[in-house]
């Protein structure tokens, strides 16, 4: 996931943390973990995008990983 990103979105900063412990026996959750992320993100190009827009971008790129276990993200992200 965070390759995607930075190959992407060319960032200068990127953080991405599995969150998926504190999500145990939730929704979409798994005991081998990896379906709730946070991704912290600073982009050049989301300069002119509403926040709406910036995050519309991140969950068009990674489309595969959230076809294929990937449950939630929350997403905090600027320029």
């Amino acid at each position: 996931m965070e390759k995607i990103l930075r190959d992407s979105l060319d960032p200068s900063e990127i953080f991405v943390i599995d969150d998926s412990i504190r999500h145990l026996g939730h929704a979409g959750s798994s005991p081998s973990g990896e379906t709730h992320f946070q991704v912290k993100i600073t982009s050049d190009l989301f300069r002119g995008l509403s926040l709406v827009e910036q995050h519309r971008k991140i969950y068009s790129l990674l489309q595969e990983e959230l076809k294929n276990g990937l449950h939630a993200l929350e997403i905090e992200s600027k320029y």
